[in-house]
Parts: C-alpha cells; sequence; structure tokens
C-alpha cells in the first residue's frame, strides 16, 4: 500500500471518527466526559506522585511500593472534591475493609460554609456561562463577558447606592434587589451590543473588538472608583457599601458565607428561560440556524444583522446580570479586580456543549474545581501551582471531547432531522420552505 492511500485511508477513519463525535446522543456525550475525567486524575495522579519525589520533604505523606512520596494524590484529589462539599465522607466509613459505619460525618450539613463557597462560584459561572453560549450558538465569539460583567457590576452598585435613600428595610429589598439586576442586565446589553453592531455593520472581527473592550471597561471602572465614586474612607479602590437591605438575603446561609440561594435558584430559572428561547421560539431558531448555517439562514430569511447585534446584547445582558449578583450577593459594592468569571465562562459554555441546561453542571463542577483548590491548599503539602496543574488537566480533558465535536459541526455535514421554517412551522405547512432547508441539525 503506498504512502497515498494509507494517508487517504487515515483522513478517511479520521473524518469518519469525526463524525460519530458530533453525532453522538447527550447519553455518550455524558459518558465521553466521565471517562475524560477519569483519566485526567489517573494522569494527574502520576504528576503529584512524580512532584513529591522531586521535593524534599521531612516525612512523606504517602508510600506506595515501598516508596515514600511526599505528596499523597488520593488525599489531595480527595480535598479537592469533598472537600468542596465540607467533608461529608466518614473516614470510618470503610466498607471495603470490612467497616460500615455511617457514611457521613458526624455532624456535617449541606449547609456549611465550604459548600457556601462552591455554590457561590457556581452562581456567578451560571450567568457568564450562558452568556458565552448564547453568542456561540450564533456563531460570535464573545470574548468579552468579562468586559459585560464588570459594566454590570458598577452599573448596579452605583445605581443601587443612589437609590438606596429612597427606600428601607423589606420594601428596601423587594425594589433595589430587582433594580440593581435590571440596571445590570441593561448596561450589560448595551456594552454587549456595541461589537455586536460593529460586526454586524462595519464586519469588524468580534474576538479583538470584544477583547479591546475587555479593557475599556477595566479602565473606566478604575477610573471612576479611585475618582469621581471612590469611597472616602477606604484606602482601596471601591465604591460606599451598599446597605444591609439592598443585597440578597442569605435565606439558609449564614451571612459571613457571602451566598445566598435565592441568587441560585435565579440562575437556574435563566438556564430554563434561555434553553426556551434557543429551543422553542422562532427568535432563537434564527439564532441557531445562523451561527450553523450563516448564508443559508439569510436565504431563508433571517434578519442576519439583526440577529448578530440583538445576541450579542443578549450575551451581555447575562454578563452583566452575573456582575449584578456579584455586587449584591458577594461584596455588597464595586471594588477593582473583579476576578476573571467572565474568562472562566467560555470555559463552562465549552463543558457544557453551548447547551444551556448544560451549564448549569458545567459551572458546578468548575465550582467545586474552584472551591476545592483553596481545601487543598489548607489541608495538604501541594503546593497552589500542582493544584493548578491538577485543575488545568481535569478543564482541558473534559473540554476537548465537546470543543473537537463544536470544531467538527462546521466541517461535518449533518443531514436535518426534523427541518423547522424560519416562521417557527414545518415546511409544507405554510412556511418557508427556503428557511427550512436552511435549518440543518440545529440541536445541542
Amino acid at each position: 500500500m503506498s504512502g497515498d492511500d494509507r494517508s487517504g485511508g487515515a483522513r478517511r477513519r479520521g473524518r469518519a471518527a469525526l463524525e460519530r463525535l458530533v453525532r453522538a446522543s447527550a447519553a455518550e456525550r455524558v459518558f465521553i466526559s466521565t471517562a475524560a475525567l477519569v483519566l485526567s486524575m489517573a494522569v494527574g495522579v502520576v504528576i503529584v506522585l512524580a512532584a513529591g519525589r522531586m521535593t524534599t520533604c521531612g516525612e512523606a505523606a504517602a508510600v506506595y511500593f515501598g516508596v515514600g512520596f511526599c505528596y499523597d494524590p488520593f488525599a489531595v484529589y480527595d480535598s479537592l472534591f469533598l472537600g468542596a462539599l465540607g467533608n461529608p465522607i466518614n473516614p470510618l466509613f470503610r466498607p471495603l475493609e470490612g467497616q460500615f459505619a455511617p457514611p457521613f460525618r458526624r455532624g456535617w450539613s449541606p449547609l456549611n460554609g465550604q459548600m457556601a463557597v462552591t455554590l457561590r462560584e457556581t452562581t456567578i459561572l451560571v450567568f457568564t456561562g450562558l452568556s458565552v453560549a448564547v453568542a456561540f450558538r450564533a456563531g460570535i465569539f464573545n470574548i468579552g463577558t468579562q468586559g459585560q460583567l464588570v459594566v454590570g457590576a458598577l452599573a448596579t452598585a452605583l445605581a443601587a447606592l443612589y437609590a438606596s435613600p429612597l427606600v428601607a428595610g423589606l420594601v428596601g429589598t423587594l425594589v433595589l434587589i430587582p433594580f440593581g439586576l435590571l440596571v445590570g442586565a441593561l448596561s450589560g446589553g448595551l456594552y454587549g451590543a456595541i461589537p455586536g453592531a460593529l460586526k454586524a455593520y462595519a464586519d469588524a472581527n468580534e474576538v479583538i473588538t470584544t477583547i479591546m473592550l475587555n479593557f475599556v471597561a477595566t479602565g473606566v471602572a478604575l477610573y471612576l472608583v479611585a475618582g469621581p465614586f471612590k469611597d472616602p474612607a477606604s484606602a482601596a479602590n471601591e465604591t460606599v457599601s451598599l446597605p444591609g437591605y439592598a443585597i440578597f438575603p442569605p435565606v439558609v446561609f449564614e451571612p459571613r458565607d457571602d451566598f445566598s440561594v435565592l441568587a441560585l435558584l435565579f440562575g437556574v430559572a435563566l438556564v430554563g428561560g434561555v434553553y426556551y428561547l434557543l429551543e422553542h421560539t422562532a427568535f432563537g431558531y434564527d439564532i441557531r440556524t445562523s451561527g450553523i448555517q450563516p448564508e443559508a439562514a439569510e436565504y431563508g430569511g433571517v434578519d442576519a444583522e439583526r440577529t448578530v447585534v440583538s445576541s450579542m446584547a443578549i450575551s451581555g445582558a447575562l454578563g452583566g446580570l452575573g456582575g449584578a449578583v456579584y455586587v449584591l450577593m458577594i461584596i455588597g459594592n464595586y471594588q477593582t479586580g473583579i476576578p476573571a468569571y467572565g474568562f472562566d465562562g467560555i470555559t463552562v459554555s465549552i463543558l457544557a456543549g453551548n447547551n444551556p441546561l448544560g451549564v448549569g453542571f458545567a459551572a458546578f463542577l468548575f465550582g467545586v474545581l474552584k472551591s476545592g483548590s483553596i481545601v487543598v491548599d489548607v489541608n495538604t503539602g501541594a503546593p497552589p501551582q500542582l493544584v493548578g496543574v491538577l485543575r488545568g488537566l481535569i478543564i482541558l480533558f473534559v473540554a476537548m471531547p465537546e470543543f473537537f465535536r463544536l470544531l467538527g459541526r462546521r466541517v461535518v455535514a449533518i443531514e436535518p432531522e426534523r427541518p423547522v421554517a424560519t416562521d417557527g412551522g414545518r415546511p409544507g405547512d405554510g412556511g418557508d420552505d427556503a428557511g427550512a432547508e436552511a435549518g440543518g441539525e440545529v440541536d445541542e
């Protein structure tokens, strides 16, 4: 067999594998992600053991194969995953060794402080993950969710601060929280519409414009909180703190945990709302078809410019809501140095395959990793750099199958399973047949 035949056969096998991955069912994709998670942990065990051998320590943390290691990989993963939940497992529960003590540690409660940290991170990542997912489904690479989050956070802090003297008590809570969320959504949406308009009407690359607008948002926010809106009683660059009635009530968690179940429930409701918007409305159909087959969608009657601007406005509004929740739930004012939730949202969206329903689960996994990293730093001798490597491995391995699947959808032609017309009807029901042909396979 010649080299050309072998290379041609390899290309055909590669294309067949890519087609199989693109057509994978939801159950198959969950299995692939689970297998990738297990594989990443296996690779992480090897890395931890190797790092433990290259490190000098007074006493070995673990002995395997008669060799001492400074770091115990199983203790590290135990702290990373179970530590993020508050260490619920009873250490005396060892069924494989014949010890059948109660499985949960005595005194453990799901309302513990570490669980609050996990859910707190998850809540913000739900908003930023949805923000990125909406843009990606429209075929737009929104790298500017971080800037939209910053704008939403600053606008929320200032608006709620200046409106707070007008109301107080329970009425203030019922008025100021929805008001702050609305301001965050509007400001983030307007800021997101800017790169959308530039792409739609000036053919500007949205990757470049959104990245640049991240810097603009951060720089303008720094100027404002270091000057006109700075808290005069604070040495840090921050605004005056909001009154207690202007932030989310903690409900079942302690106030010191800076987490509210109400904010999480709001995020879960948005997951369902965005899913319904994308999958069961005519506008959502326009967004999906524009992302998969833009030329055919436009031929079928989709207003490409309007769809681009609208998609980026919705994406920015979701990012702005993330900033509003960050202010109204976690810090109670605006401070410089907001964590990179917007960039983490890109990873969350890819992990979820840009599916809004998957964003919630991906955000929780990411929240566990971020929260568990703190526990690893405290409970084990593993350095933060090693923990970062383990986190990166998990994210990389789990995200890669979905990344290649999303990439494959742009390479592999998928036959439409249930074509839909641009007006939301079925072909033959009076809908636009051209739009039906443009639809293709639009379900994630």
